[in-house]
């Protein structure tokens, strides 16, 4: 299959890589910076030459600010019964753009990034196939993602924005949180170095990957749950109430499948 991949940064680079030893495999980027070390796959910087190509399927690999620009300024460069896709964590506006293109589309959410990921070894991580889309393209990426030994789920739009607000947003809060309030030390602990290692992971995200994760509507919900919780562990610590504490931990050893160890 004729496969073009728009955007060379990480994820667009690893499914350069992760396809184009099965694929005639195209990669556009205006910058040819980000284009230096591609490998196996025709180099594009300028979007005239996709008309050549012909790509059957366009794998969106732009960052989130430019995802549907990306899709705009490639549309009259492709062939009417081309498949469009896009592995968006956030996916504002595509559901709309979709329904209004007149391509197939496929969207998919590869729950990894190359931050805190080894994208080397992706046994242990997800990826979320939306059950909307051209059959064809669901097949293509549950077979891909399949190979790669991920966990794939299928949602719907509705449906993986909701899992999005709970499985992103309340990290990104928790872990902004804990951020906004530290203080340098001269020996931290390990649970300390820890937490700053997920911090300085999250504060190497693009800002406006990290707003539009947490401009999901569904945010703010989950933002009143944290908030709620904060302030029923200030109130046992408050009262320095044993048997109330040992209740809350309880039950979060219950939310995260753990023994008590007793």
């Amino acid at each position: 299959m004729k496969i073009l991949i728009l955007g060379a940064g990480k994820m667009g680079s690893f499914f350069c890589d992760l396809l184009s030893f099965d694929h005639e495999t195209a990669i556009y980027d205006p910058d040819p910076q980000r284009l230096r070390y591609t490998f196996n796959a025709l180099r594009f910087r300028d979007l005239g030459e996709v008309d050549s190509f012909a790509p059957r399927m366009v794998i969106n690999a732009s960052t989130v600010k430019y995802t549907l620009e990306a899709f705009r300024d490639v549309l009259p460069h492709l062939p009417a019964d081309a498949i469009l896709s896009d592995i968006a964590s956030v996916k504002t506006g595509l559901p709309e753009f979709y329904a209004e293109c007149g391509h197939p589309y496929v969207s998919t959410h590869p729950m990894f990034g190359p931050t805190f990921a080894s994208l080397s070894n992706l046994r242990n991580e997800n990826a979320i196939i939306i059950s909307e889309g051209d059959d064809l393209g669901k097949a293509f990426f549950r077979e891909l993602y399949g190979r790669l030994g991920l966990n794939v789920t299928d949602y719907t739009f509705e449906e993986h924005d909701e899992t999005i607000a709970y499985s992103l947003s309340i990290p990104f809060a928790a872990t902004l949180a804990f951020a906004g309030v530290m203080k340098p030390q001269d020996a931290p602990g390990t649970t300390f170095k820890r937490h700053m290692q997920i911090a300085e992971g999250l504060m190497s995200e693009d800002d406006y990957l990290v707003s539009e994760i947490l401009f999901n509507p569904r945010t703010p919900r989950q933002l009143d749950n944290i908030i709620e919780g904060l302030a029923e562990l200030k109130e046992i610590v408050s009262r320095r109430d044993s048997e109330a504490m040992a209740a809350y931990l309880a039950r979060v050893r219950h939310n995260v499948r753990l023994k008590s160890g007793k």
